[in-house]
């Protein structure tokens, strides 16, 4: 048996795979996750999960169309759409063999495993996805931040 890296290996067949979040707004992390999964599995659907906790600074409608505008046309096998609920449910419901989940700290991981543990108990499986190391110090509140602080300054979610 031989090793192959991420761009040689095929996706598992019939595979599903739905990365959930906020995106508020979608960062350049989000989008290398996306690539990334997308050659794991057969689909992805990126999933705008609804939180009444979270008070996000645009409507889900339009992050979602921020979100896709972000994924190249070559991407066919990248969905996007939104959803209000446990995101557990919103996955059964559609057929979904797996959640992708990004972690970019320690931090994160220990927050992760809890979501992964509660998601198993409710019939879905969890991976993560390490950031990349020149992305995972970008996160959403960051950007956020870094916009209203520049409003007319460069973008972090610029390729580079």
């Amino acid at each position: 048996m031989t090793a192959t890296s991420d761009r040689e290996a095929a996706p598992v067949r019939g595979s599903l795979a739905v990365y959930p979040g906020t995106f508020d707004p979608f960062t350049s992390g989000h989008r290398d996750l996306v690539a990334r999964a997308r050659v794991m599995f057969d689909r992805v659907i990126v999933l705008l999960a609804v939180n009444a906790d979270k008070q996000p600074t645009s409507e889900a409608t339009a992050r979602a169309g921020r979100v896709r505008e972000a994924m190249p046309a070559a991407w066919g096998n990248v969905e996007v759409d939104t959803s209000t609920g446990l995101t557990t449910a919103y996955c059964l419901r559609r057929g979904a063999t797996v959640i992708v989940r990004g972690v970019r700290t320690a931090a994160d991981f220990r927050y992760e495993y809890q979501l992964a543990a509660m998601n198993e108990r409710l019939g879905m499986q969890t991976i993560w996805v390490p950031s990349r190391p020149h992305l995972a110090a970008t996160s959403s509140t960051v950007a956020r931040a870094y916009r209203s602080a520049q409003p007319a300054g460069p973008s972090l979610n610029a390729e580079k």
